[in-house]
């Protein structure tokens, strides 16, 4: 295992809230359908307990109104409590001022719950991109010490911000930047850091391109969701493409994380950005 210390996330949403099943499932149905973020985020926790390693939650502001209790025991437990906004809205599709009430109301909650700071936010889909940089001078604005919402690749049909590297950078309104892992493999950005990619391709990819970053003396942001552990939730008919992002491999989610807390240190971003010496490069939005 190599010395370097990585930063593990989880975005906390439940299985009706993704992208993927968005043109099945309404926003008005939501409080009807099944709450199942519980049950696979404590599983989550048991296992991340067994490993001793702690990491990020970040936290959908309506789930936290809903699992106030869960919130408290990632709290508790040693975990990052961290805002995914409040109603998985992707930020191009809304407007500045509705943005901005999304991300405050969000980090209120979180904050009630807690009794803490909450200094860290990751937009829903990785949507900061090219034409979304309005938002970083919003959640400075609003007291975030950091994002982790950018996704250095070149091709997603949501997402991607292929000029940012995956190194953390500040970005120039103070705004620290926690980019999540691509591997460089010659004018290729690989996706190496987690999500679907970690239940779609072989555990061997993640754990060979990984290593590489590692002895690079380079450390990398992973990030999963509660909802990739759950293979019991609901099969809702969608697109043949999004059917296949969103549920195949379930079986292999839980599996894997035990593979990589034990090839891979990790620690919560808030832990790094607390504890970084060297200064951080700067970049404009």
């Amino acid at each position: 295992m190599s010395a370097v210390v990585n930063r593990l996330s989880f975005d906390v949403e439940d299985w009706f809230q993704v992208e993927n099943l968005k043109s099945a499932i309404r926003r008005d149905q939501w409080s009807s359908l099944p709450l199942r973020v519980e049950r696979s985020t404590n599983e989550i926790l048991e296992l991340l307990s067994q490993a001793r390693t702690t990491a990020t939650f970040f936290f959908l502001g309506w789930v936290a109104e809903r699992c106030p209790a869960l919130v408290k025991a990632v709290h508790e437990a040693g975990h990052e409590v961290a805002s995914h906004g409040y109603g998985h809205d992707l930020i191009y599709d809304i407007s500045p001022a509705a943005y901005r009430e999304d991300a405050r109301r969000a980090k209120g909650i979180l904050e009630d719950l807690t009794g803490a700071p909450v200094i860290g936010y990751r937009a829903p889909s990785f949507t900061i991109v090219e034409s979304t940089t309005w938002a970083l001078d919003v959640l400075r604005e609003e007291g975030f010490v950091y994002d982790s919402s950018v996704f250095p690749l070149s091709w997603h049909d949501r997402y991607g911000f292929a000029r940012c590297g995956t190194v953390p950078f500040k970005w120039n309104n103070g705004l620290i930047e926690i980019p999540i892992a691509v591997a460089r493999v010659g004018t290729w950005s690989l996706p190496v850091g987690g999500g679907g990619y970690f239940r779609l391709l072989p555990y061997l990819y993640f754990k060979q391109l990984l290593s590489r970053i590692n002895r690079g003396d380079e450390s990398f942001t992973f990030y999963l969701h509660p909802w990739e552990f759950d293979t019991e939730q609901p099969r809702v008919k969608v697109r043949p493409m999004h059917r296949f992002r969103h549920y195949v491999n379930l079986d292999q989610t839980a599996k894997r994380l035990r593979r990589i807390l034990g090839d891979f240190r990790f620690e919560p971003i808030a832990s790094y950005v607390a504890t970084r010496e060297t200064p951080y490069p700067t970049r404009s939005a």
